[in-house]
């Protein structure tokens, strides 16, 4: 697995140095200007035939599914040529996770928030907001430590307490046997014995696939242009946002209008635990 180094960001993510991208604004403008005839289809949204909407739902079942996001492991989901898995990081958080919420739902679109405990616990409406509104609420520890800087013990006793912070404010109770597998290291900080230990445990680790780096301060226009760039590179992919940042609220609105004018579709990512049941319930 690749080894990133991590130094933390003032209240927000690690910020991942190995990968570090300078990019020629004017390049990635031009680039964007000549993709932008591109066909889009129509999605249905409460009326606005031109929203983005949500292109289909992927089950992910831990018990089979390996640590994924090509950032930082072998191999990523199972996506489809310019489909995207948009994930946010860190939030719930007043303000900017309700514009970005928002934002999503003017536009038909399910994402994956990998709340902090402490954040959940700290504004436990906003946070069940967020699953009311049909988001997955997945998980990134309680406090947000590097936890491969950790014994292997004190490690996973952050991750459960971050699992039980969380659907104790979203759904009225937890424990460290979390109601959605998903997780993600803060600062992409792990390591082998970490990985092995939630895929014991049949928790799906996520990484990415490519990031905003909205860690940095800058301008909207300038993140937008940043991240559209990585995109057309990868291809897809899974993309990390962190809801905690003005700057990715105030820009998602043109990005998501930005995907549906490129042909981008979105994926949106649950537990198959979750279709299953819902799946038995219905019979």
């Amino acid at each position: 697995m690749m080894q990133l180094a991590f130094v933390p960001a003032i209240g927000a993510c690690a910020r991942p140095m190995a990968n570090t991208i300078r990019i020629p604004i004017s390049a990635v403008v031009g680039a964007l200007l000549a993709l932008a005839t591109l066909p889009a289809a129509a999605a249905d949204c409460g009326g606005n035939p031109s929203a983005l909407g949500t292109a289909r739902t992927l089950a992910v079942d831990p018990a089979v599914t390996p640590a994924v996001g090509r950032k930082h492991f072998p191999v990523t989901l199972p996506l489809k040529p310019k489909e995207v898995v948009l994930t946010f990081d860190d939030g719930p958080w007043p303000g900017t996770t309700d514009a970005v919420l928002k934002a999503l739902r003017a536009e038909c679109v399910k994402a994956s928030f990998f709340m902090l405990g402490r954040n959940a616990v700290a504004h436990p409406a906003l946070a069940r907001k967020v699953l009311a509104e049909g988001h997955t609420v997945a998980h990134h520890t309680y406090s947000h430590p590097l936890l491969s800087h950790m014994s292997l013990p004190r490690a996973e006793a952050e991750i459960d307490r971050g699992f039980a912070a969380v659907d104790q404010a979203v759904y009225g109770s937890g424990s460290r046997v979390p109601r959605t597998p998903f997780f993600r290291f803060p600062g992409f900080a792990s390591n082998a014995a970490l990985v092995d230990l939630l895929a014991r445990r049949r928790i799906a680790v996520f990484g990415a696939d490519l990031w905003a780096s909205d860690w940095n301060p800058m301008s909207p226009q300038h993140q937008r242009t940043l991240v559209l760039q990585r995109l057309i590179h990868a291809g897809g992919g899974i993309v990390l946002f962190h809801d905690t940042h003005a700057q990715t609220a105030k820009m998602l609105p043109d990005f998501l209008r930005d995907l549906k004018r490129l042909d981008y579709r979105v994926v949106h990512i649950v537990p198959a635990s979750h279709v299953a049941s819902h799946e038995s319930a219905g019979r």
